[in-house]
């Protein structure tokens, strides 16, 4: 009689991610270059011998989920939302998940523009998918974490932040085309030089509402430049030409916000050949050259990201600094020579708390390994 072998338990780890450059591009069609990073989730799951019930709990903050398989919808507990969407997403595709417990702990920190929430989406989808042997690759993976976003949480988020957590390679950031999803890694061997980031410490309330206004203003732009020209409705099918040409009928919002989307996907090509060629001042310049349209043009920054990326500017051993992430708060990302991180986080901390009386938190980030299994036990049956 032929054994079979099933999962008892599992553990995994999950990562953040920081994006290099390319930021507000992913739900355009854009061009993006993430790296997950050595932060991560922790989570382990076990089957719990029911049919339905399952239970997350969240160490560190006592507080837990739970929930019924067949009862599944958005809840009013902001993490929670994440959790049910993938289970959903989950569970209309293959029907295959039952009753299990997972526990989880975490040294992503939330707020900052790491993407906790994608390392959570990933983490679960991926975990749930090996428990239960779904048989789902990590592509689908990446997309059930995205539609979580979509149906349950009320982001329209784009694929970077669940592709990065999935798909990272140690020292290595990908170039990602949000068009075709073809990547390719790109080696981040950037020493004498660190990823610094400076967490604000703020979220301002826009945030959300912000980021889906944006999102709006671009869709509108690209539906009048596409009809204009005749061309199939995506931005990679129009030209700072084109843009220029429909200045007036956009209105300087759209028009700022539709160059911005062209412009930043040309300063991702020009920083893959930086980093590709060791040019790591050009990679700096186009870090702050980033910044500039996503304060100026995509107006997604806010004064406590502007200060810290002109304090940055004043100092000769950071080559480069921008906001990333959804903006109106959360960190801005440094290109930094590691003799001198000590040294500077104590003088910007000192002059943030002076301007905005909140206290800067600062962490370096390395880049690294995808979701990947840590442990896993077997049972034979």
């Amino acid at each position: 009689m032929e054994m079979t072998k099933k999962i008892s338990e599992i553990t995994i780890s999950s990562p953040g991610r920081i994006n290099f450059i390319g930021e507000h591009v992913d739900y355009n069609d854009g061009l993006v270059l993430p790296a997950a990073i050595d932060k991560c989730i922790t989570m382990t799951f076990k089957i719990n011998g029911t049919k339905n019930i399952f239970k997350v709990k969240s160490k560190g903050f006592d507080s837990y989920l739970v929930a019924d398989l067949n009862n599944l919808k958005p809840g009013t507990e902001g993490w929670h939302n994440y959790i049910l969407g993938v289970i959903n997403e989950l569970q209309v595709i293959t029907g295959k998940i039952e009753g299990f417990d997972c526990e989880m702990e975490t040294n992503v920190p939330v707020g900052s523009g790491v993407s906790s929430s994608a390392a959570l989406e990933c983490g679960l989808a991926f975990g749930l998918n090996e428990l239960f042997d779904l048989g789902l690759n990590k592509w689908q993976l990446a997309k059930i974490g995205q539609q979580a976003e979509h149906n349950f949480v009320g982001t329209k988020c784009g694929i970077m932040d669940q592709f990065a957590s999935l798909f990272g390679k140690k020292d290595h950031a990908m170039l990602l085309d949000c068009q075709s999803l073809e990547f390719e890694y790109i080696p981040t061997l950037i020493d004498p030089y660190v990823i610094l980031l400076l967490n604000t410490n703020v979220a301002h309330n826009l945030a959300t509402s912000g980021y889906n206004t944006r999102r709006e203003e671009t869709a509108s732009g690209l539906t009048l430049i596409s009809k204009r020209f005749k061309v199939e409705k995506s931005f990679r099918n129009i030209s700072l030409t084109m843009i220029d040409e429909c200045k007036k009928e956009l209105g300087d919002i759209c028009y700022r916000r539709c160059s911005y989307v062209l412009e930043e996907n040309k300063r991702v090509l020009n920083a893959k050949e930086a980093l590709k060629q060791n040019n790591f001042v050009r990679f700096g310049e186009l870090l702050y050259e980033s910044h500039q349209g996503l304060s100026k043009k995509y107006e997604v920054s806010c004064d406590e990201l502007d200060f810290l990326v002109d304090f940055s500017k004043s100092k000769k051993d950071v080559l480069g600094a921008r906001m990333m992430g959804g903006g109106f708060g959360g960190c801005t990302l440094n290109l930094i020579h590691k003799d001198s991180v000590d040294n500077f986080v104590e003088k910007v901390a000192k002059a943030y708390k002076e301007n905005f009386g909140i206290v800067l938190s600062s962490f370096i980030c390395v880049p690294s390994q995808g979701t990947s299994i840590i442990k896993k036990n077997i049972n034979e049956s």
